[in-house]
């Protein structure tokens, strides 16, 4: 016996100590249940079977039943398991076994501590269960031991009070002080643990806008539209000189470039304003006809081909960039057109000139890159037309012998001016025995 009140304490004890866990959904509860007691059903079953009972409808009367009351302590331990603990009075006529029926009913105290196995949690309107135990009874001094087991339904409302309907099936332990028998049960239960206040959870504040996806939020992206980098507001890194390549990257961030030079414009490093990738020269100063090159200097005197007028023949500034004709060759020219002759009123050469134009012809030839203009003279006997069509034979005449002795046409200049450039007096034979001349003047271009 002292086991068994041992036992029921210590599933007391644990029921508490689970039940103050936190997660569970059970409160703790006290209830009044209505009980009756049948023996009779019990025997039955016992002396010939359960199914005999059921088949025969051998059920005890409620007549034939004790009633009783019963107190009950609930406490969640898990969200499918309670405990319960319940202590139960009742006037009967305990039947002893093996021993004579008594004609008097005396006070039956039974208490029994279970673990209530749930179909349903608690937050369901309606919760079948089973359980199981250990209990304990005295009666007229007697002190027995039994083993419940049984099953029923709870009915929930609104988390704080329940309906039990219950049957137990009691085994005895201590079959001299104990007999089998059903205790049938139906009572109200409420919670008296303290309500605990319900757990209200903030709604979440809106996820903030992020429209670009970049990670930093409208509320403070100064592009919200356009992805961007947080050094930047938002924005994306800046491209100051709009070239496409962004200043983090760019040399040249003011300056418009290309991504060849890192963002800087094409070198120009002789600085002439042509870059260098189209400059033939770029480290020398030139000019954009010559590809960024200088003008040329053929001859290399000193004075570029646009200004030379002898680029391929070296000479002098103060010349043109043409060599200076030697004293000497101009004095042998002058030599030689003074003796030049033709026949009187006629554009023929005389052969006593033959010599001074050979003398010509051997200069001209001695230098390749000289020039001979002819100019033809007459004094002023004659019709002004006449005389111009005659110095211009006579200088013709000049040029023909000269390129008949090999001296290229394209170098020689034959032009006739009439009576037009005097040199002397017309007005006597000595002066216009001077204006009928031949003049020839040597050049390089």
């Amino acid at each position: 016996m002292k086991n068994v009140l041992a036992s029921i304490i210590f599933l007391l004890l644990l029921a508490q100590g689970v039940s103050g866990q936190e997660g569970f959904e059970r409160k703790k509860a006290i209830g009044v249940n209505f009980i009756m007691n049948d023996f009779i059903t019990a025997q039955r079953i016992r002396n010939g079977s359960l199914a005999r009972v059921i088949r025969d409808k051998q059920f005890a009367k409620f007549n034939d039943m004790s009633p009783g009351l019963a107190l009950s302590y609930i406490s969640g331990l898990q969200k499918n398991i309670d405990f319960a603990g319940t202590f139960a009075f009742s006037f009967v006529n305990y039947p002893f076994p093996n021993q004579p029926a008594s004609s008097n009913d005396a006070l039956l105290i039974e208490s029994d501590a279970s673990a209530q196995f749930k179909l349903f949690p608690d937050k369901y309107w309606v919760s079948p269960f089973v359980s199981g135990g250990l209990g304990a009874s005295t009666y007229k001094n007697h002190f027995g031991a039994f083993i419940p087991v049984g099953a029923g339904i709870k009915v929930n409302f609104f988390d704080e009070a329940s309906l039990v309907f219950s049957t137990q099936y009691r085994i005895p332990v201590t079959a001299e002080n104990a007999n089998y028998h059903f205790v049938y049960s139906f009572g109200v239960t409420g919670v008296i643990s303290k309500r605990k206040a319900p757990v209200v959870i903030p709604p979440l504040p809106p996820m903030p806008s992020d429209r670009d996806s970049d990670g930093i939020i409208d509320d403070v992206d100064q592009c919200p539209d356009v992805p961007g980098l947080a050094k930047y507001q938002g924005c994306p890194v800046p491209d100051t000189d709009k070239d496409g390549i962004n200043d983090e990257e760019d040399k040249c961030p003011a300056v418009p470039g290309i991504a060849k030079y890192n963002g800087c414009p094409i070198p120009d490093t002789d600085l002439d304003g042509i870059n260098d990738e189209e400059d033939k020269c770029p480290s020398v100063p030139g000019v954009a006809r010559y590809q960024g090159c200088p003008v040329p200097d053929t001859d290399g005197d000193g004075v570029n081909d646009e200004e030379d007028k002898c680029p391929s023949v070296a000479g002098t500034k103060e010349n043109n960039g043409c060599p200076e004709i030697k004293q000497e060759v101009i004095t042998r020219i002058n030599y030689a057109a003074k003796n030049i002759f033709f026949a009187t009123g006629s554009a023929r050469l005389l052969s006593t000139s033959n010599k001074a134009l050979n003398e010509v012809a051997q200069i001209m030839k001695d230098d390749a890159n000289l020039k001979l203009d002819i100019d033809g003279h007459t004094d002023n006997v004659g019709k002004a037309e006449y005389n111009h069509t005659l110095s211009h034979n006579r200088a013709s005449s000049v040029k023909n012998y000269l390129v008949s002795k090999g001296i290229e046409e394209t170098r020689l200049n034959a032009t006739g001016y009439g009576f037009t450039k005097p040199v002397a007096s017309n007005k006597t034979a000595a002066g216009r025995a001077k204006n009928r001349r031949v003049e020839m003047k040597l050049s390089y271009f």
